[in-house]
């Protein structure tokens, strides 16, 4: 006979913890901001912790998951519905961004006249964005080196290595 499994106590579930810890963080952040702002160091390392392991989680996902398929019809197959899932919320995020933007309008408040801004640290980007093709974008997804996207923290080119790598590996 079995015992069914026991219970978790609200305070041990994940996402409760989360919830709450975002909750006092606001708070304190609202009525005690100097001491908000002492906890900065270890809101930074989190994050950069969090970056630290992106990649190489990516990475060894994707490899395991491809060179556990052994069939590689079911290999495309998967890859044709990772896209659809990738590029349908990515579309998603994009609208869920603008609609934000355009409701709460950063910004708005801050008088700052343009005369004063240094728009020549922005030139670099917008002539980027203006010399894009398709094919500068494709040839960015291809690394210098295998170990260049895990450094770099290039995800796009992670995913890249990581189905080549998993592929070899079938």
């Amino acid at each position: 006979m079995q015992t069914p499994p026991k219970k978790r106590p609200i305070y041990k579930v994940l996402y409760v913890q989360v919830i709450v810890a975002i909750i006092l963080g606001i708070l304190l952040g609202h009525f005690y901001p100097n001491v908000g702002e002492s906890f900065k160091p270890l809101g930074d390392g989190f994050i950069k912790i969090v970056k630290m392991i992106i990649a190489p989680v990516i990475f060894l996902t994707v490899v395991t998951g491809i060179a556990g398929m052994n069939n590689m019809k079911t290999v495309g197959k998967v890859a044709g519905k990772s896209m659809i899932y990738f590029l349908t919320f990515s579309s998603i995020a994009l609208v869920i961004g603008l609609i934000t933007a355009n409701i709460i309008r950063p910004g708005d408040g801050l008088n700052i006249s343009p005369e004063s801004l240094d728009s020549s640290k922005v030139e670099m980007y917008v002539t980027q964005a203006h010399n894009s093709s398709l094919v500068s974008f494709l040839m960015n997804i291809i690394p210098d080196t295998v170990v260049s996207p895990l450094v770099n923290g290039n995800i796009l080119q992670v995913l890249f290595v990581s189905i080549i790598f998993g592929i070899s590996l079938a």
